[in-house]
C-alpha cells in the first residue's frame, strides 16, 4: 500500500529519500535503481529491491542470523557478489531477509573492498517471480550529491 502523498517508490513530489529503490522499465529482464548515502546503504537497498521485485514474502517465524564475509575489487563487483549470495540462499535454502547490518571497509593490500554482513533471515512463505542471476550489464555505482546510486539488471 502506498502512503498518501507518496509515489510507489517512496518519493514525494520534488523530494527523494536519502535511501531507497524503484523498478525501472526494461525490455526483457528487470532493472532496479537503488540509492543511499554510502555503499553499505546501497547494498541494503539493492537487496531490499531485489526481494521486492521477486515478490518475496517471509514467514512469520523466528529469525536466523547469517554471517557473510566477501571481498571484491570494486563496488560493482561487491554488489553483484553480495546479491548473488542472497539469491543463492533464497533459491537453495528458501530464505528471505528482513534486516541487514552491513560494514564495508576499503582494503589496501590488495586494493579493494571487504564486506562483513550480519543478516536476519526467515523462511520464505512465497515468491512470485524467479530471478536467475544478477548481471553486470550497464552496472555502474555513481556518486551523487546525496551519496551513491546504481542501476542493476536482473536476468529472469
Amino acid at each position: 500500500m502506498v502512503s498518501p502523498g507518496l509515489a510507489d517508490n517512496g518519493e514525494e513530489a520534488g523530494f527523494r529519500k536519502l535511501a531507497g529503490f524503484r523498478e525501472l522499465a526494461h525490455t526483457a529482464d528487470w532493472e532496479l535503481e537503488a540509492w543511499a548515502e554510502d555503499l553499505s546503504g546501497l547494498l541494503e537497498q539493492a537487496a531490499r529491491g531485489m526481494l521486492h521485485l521477486a515478490g518475496a514474502r517471509l514467514q512469520d517465524s523466528p529469525r536466523r542470523t547469517l554471517s557473510l564475509h566477501l571481498a571484491a575489487a570494486d563496488p560493482e563487483s561487491l554488489l553483484v557478489i553480495f546479491l548473488g549470495e542472497l539469491l543463492f540462499w533464497m533459491e537453495q535454502d528458501h530464505l528471505g531477509f528482513s534486516d541487514y547490518e552491513l560494514e564495508v571497509r576499503r582494503l589496501t593490500d590488495p586494493a579493494g573492498l571487504e564486506l562483513n554482513a550480519s543478516l536476519q533471515a526467515q523462511p520464505l512463505l512465497s515468491m512470485d517471480k524467479e530471478i536467475k542471476a544478477v548481471t553486470y550489464h550497464r552496472l555502474q555505482v555513481q556518486p551523487t550529491p546525496q551519496g551513491l546510486s546504481t542501476r542493476i539488471v536482473f536476468d529472469v
